[in-house]
Order: C-alpha cells, then structure tokens, then sequence
C-alpha cells in the first residue's frame, strides 16, 4: 500500500476543517485550530505541506495570529511549504503571506480540484528540493575534489563555496593553521569564471618586509640596486585570474595603504614606475589571525579588512568535524602507502582509537604528517598506535554505540526542554514534539524526577 502523505491544516471553523479533512482524505491529515496546536504538531510530524488559515484565535478577524504561525512555521522548517486560507477580499494580506514565504495563497470558499492542484505541485517542489540537497551532498566531491569530509558543517562550507565561486566579490577564509584553506581558494577559483586565469598564491608571512611590496607590485629595472630588468609583480600576474594573499593578517602595517588603494582603483604601479596599471583580478586572502581584535588594536587597516572581507567563509579545526580524523587517516594511509610502495597497508584498531582521542592542534597538516611517518616507518602493514608517535591522552575515545548515542541525546533534549519550560510537562511534550506519555516514560529512562515539574502544571 503506498504511503499516504503528511498534511497538516489548520483552521478554526470546525465544520471547515471537517470538510477539509473529508475531501483530502487521500493525504495523511493532521488537524490544528489554533496557533498552539499548529506548531506542535509541526514539530511533532514536521509535514511537507501545511494549509494555513490567516485568521486565527484568539483574533479571528485580523491575520496577526496566522502570519505569526508562518513565520514560526518557517522558522522550523523553512522547507515546509504554506498554502494561506484567505476571504476574498484580503489580497492584500495574501500577498503580504507570499512576501513572508508562504508558497501560495487561494481564497475562500476554496474548489476542491483547485486546491487539490495546488497540493500536488506544493508536494512535487518539496520533492525536488529534497531530492536537489541530496544531490548537491552526494556531489561535493565533484565540486571540491580533494575535500575528504562527511562533517556536515565542512559540507555546509563546501556548498557556500560553490554559491561564493559565482560572484566576484573578496572573499576571507578564517580559520587555523592547517584546517585547508587554500583548498578553498583554489576551489572558488576553479569554479569561478575566471578558471582559465592563472591562480597566483603569495604568503605574505614568509617574505621579508623590504621583498613583499616588489613582489606584489612587481618594479621597473633600475627602481632599486639589483633591479636589472622589468619584473611583473603577484598582481599583475594574476590578470584575469584570481590572486590568493595567504596569511594576511601578516601584512605590514606600511604596506596596508598601497594595498587598499589597489582594491579601491583596480590598478596598480610598479617600484620606479609613473603610469598605472589596469589589473582585472579576483581577491582571495586567508589568515588564523583575528583581524578584527587586531584593527582595534591599531594593527590592521579598518577600511582594508572590510574590502578584503565583503564575504567570509570560516573553516572549522579538525577536532570539531565529526568522524574526519579517522576517514582523513585512512585516506592518508592509502596515499603514502602508494607512494612509498608500501602495498597494502592499514590502521589498527588502536590507531584509529589514539587518532580519534588527540586534539590535533596542527589540525590535518599534523594528522598528515604522523600518517605519513607511521607508513614510512611502521614494520608491518598495519599500523599500530605505537607508531604513529602520539602523546598519550586522558581524553575519552568517541562512543560508537547508537544506544548509547540515543540514550544520551535523549537525555539532553528532555533536560532541556523541561528547563526552557520551566517544568511544564505539556510545553516540554510540545518543544519535544511528543505526547505527554512519551515525555513521562522519556523522563523515567532518563532518571528525571517527574514530581517537581508536576507541580508547576497550570491547574
């Protein structure tokens, strides 16, 4: 038997909603008639479509109510689409529905056949929203080929990076030491229009100060003892491409007005040149430096950290994505196992174990580094915890176990929801999205005491 679909209506005329329910008996319909009801039952049952009557109590006459219902609804679940219940002569708040994100708007009394349509096609974009996300998920490797992830927070970043790529804007990469933010730099050039450009890349850390501003600006021969010959610069080589100014929160202080000028004019002048430059070239810098405690403190331009920053994509540490130290590890294993001709070579238990518990404060250059050792080094194929050469930690190796998983994250959530309501066992049951019953019998699993939080019911 084919399963029926999720279909939340709301409305406060009983005899409506009865009508409602009979004719679109074909989906499965859940039933609110007030602002209450209708969120918790969306939290509960998190349907794709909901039918949403403006006019709700406790002020049936006005659509204040209902278009806070959509606001919430959305707030949610921001895929859910909302088809808005109006009376015929208040477009004007349908249309104010649309403009909040409702999907559609039809006007009482409704024609079956005509809201039956406007169901179908609701249904059909959620699908192929749905249907499109795990598509873009499934495909990031596609759009960042070397990026090794399964951490949603790295695939959310992937995907910005692919939406970044587009425009043309200065885009800042945050983010420690080697967390791969030049992966992501090369990866907004690669899928820009300017992929045909050169990406030029200059650490503007590892050049001397009396260097960098030729090297950037490149000179003209005889601007300075030793200059022979005219010499394009990082800039300028970069026309038509994209330059990548890695670790520019290092940039000296002297040289930050010739930089910003160039971002504000476009054009640039070389050492012992008169006439300037046009440069057409795409900006992408990174650093670990906070650069906004470092404008304060009088060590970073204002005006240039906001024309390098008009979009900030921030790459998290290693420690904090989930399951990538071990699928980076066994990638590293597999890469220098080749190289090396090693053959087949893989990670013990207690290895992946030692790997998950360390902090790797040098984030995947250090995770690299001690799987590409342990391959050289090991005596056999399989590499153990010894050696990989890590530091002991008291820190506790990930639990695995779903049960124990669930039984904690239930914990958590039931703790929460009763202290967000002030014990009330019916506004926890609704945050949860469970029925009272469930909420007692999650609360006894978890060892909660129900007694107190009885106390504070309404009567």
């Amino acid at each position: 038997m084919e399963k029926r679909l999720p279909l939340l209506i709301v409305e406060d005329d009983p005899a409506l909603l009865k009508q409602l329910k009979w004719s679109l008996s074909d989906y499965d319909t859940v039933l609110a008639s007030n602002q209450d009801q209708a969120i918790a039952l969306v939290r509960r049952h998190e349907p794709a479509v909901v039918t949403l009557d403006l006019g709700l109590p406790p002020h049936p006459d006005t659509p204040e109510v209902g278009l806070a219902v959509l606001r919430e609804v959305l707030a949610l679940a921001p895929d859910t689409k909302v088809i808005v219940m109006t009376g015929q002569n208040d477009r004007a708040n349908a249309l104010k529905a649309v403009a909040l994100g409702a999907y559609d708007f039809l006007a009482k009394p409704v024609e079956p056949e005509v809201l039956t349509l406007t169901l179908e096609r609701a249904y059909r974009l959620f699908e192929l929203q749905q249907e499109n996300r795990r598509l873009a998920q499934s495909q990031t490797s596609s759009a960042l080929g070397h990026l090794i992830t399964g951490d949603p927070e790295m695939l959310r970043l992937a995907r910005m990076t692919e939406k970044v790529a587009a425009a043309d804007a200065s885009v800042m990469i945050l983010g420690e030491s080697g967390t791969g933010k030049e992966l992501f730099a090369r990866a907004l050039h690669d899928l820009s229009s300017r992929k045909r450009g050169r990406f030029v890349a200059i650490n503007c850390a590892a050049i001397p100060e009396n260097l960098l501003e030729s090297e950037l600006f490149g000179y003209e021969k005889g601007a300075f003892t030793g200059a022979v010959r005219q010499t394009q610069g990082k800039i300028e080589s970069a026309h038509k491409g994209t330059l990548f100014l890695d670790e520019i929160g290092d940039l000296p202080l002297a040289l930050q007005p010739k930089l910003l000028r160039f971002l504000q004019e476009r054009s640039i002048e070389r050492l012992g040149g008169r006439e300037p430059i046009d440069v057409d070239v795409r900006v992408v810098c990174a650093t670990h430096r906070d650069l906004k405690a470092q404008a304060a403190a009088g060590q970073f331009r204002d005006d240039l950290y906001y024309r390098l920053a008009e979009i900030v994509l921030s790459v998290p540490p290693l420690r904090s994505r989930v399951g990538d130290t071990s699928l980076l590890a066994h990638h590293f294993v597999r890469k220098y196992a080749v190289a090396n001709k090693r053959g087949a070579m893989s990670l013990g238990p207690d290895a992946v174990e030692a790997i998950e518990a360390h902090g790797w404060p040098g984030n995947v250059r250090e995770l690299e580094s001690a799987v590409k050792r342990a391959v050289i080094m090991a005596d056999r194929n399989l590499i153990q915890v010894s050696d990989l050469g890590l530091a002991t930690s008291d820190r506790e190796a990930a639990v695995l176990n779903l049960s124990a998983i669930r039984e904690r994250a239930e914990r958590e959530a039931v703790a929460r929801a009763l202290g967000r309501s002030n014990g009330n066992i019916t506004r926890a049951a609704e945050l949860l999205g469970v029925s009272r019953p469930t909420l007692y019998d999650l609360m006894a699993k978890a060892g909660l005491r129900s007694g107190d939080a009885e106390r504070q019911e309404p009567t």
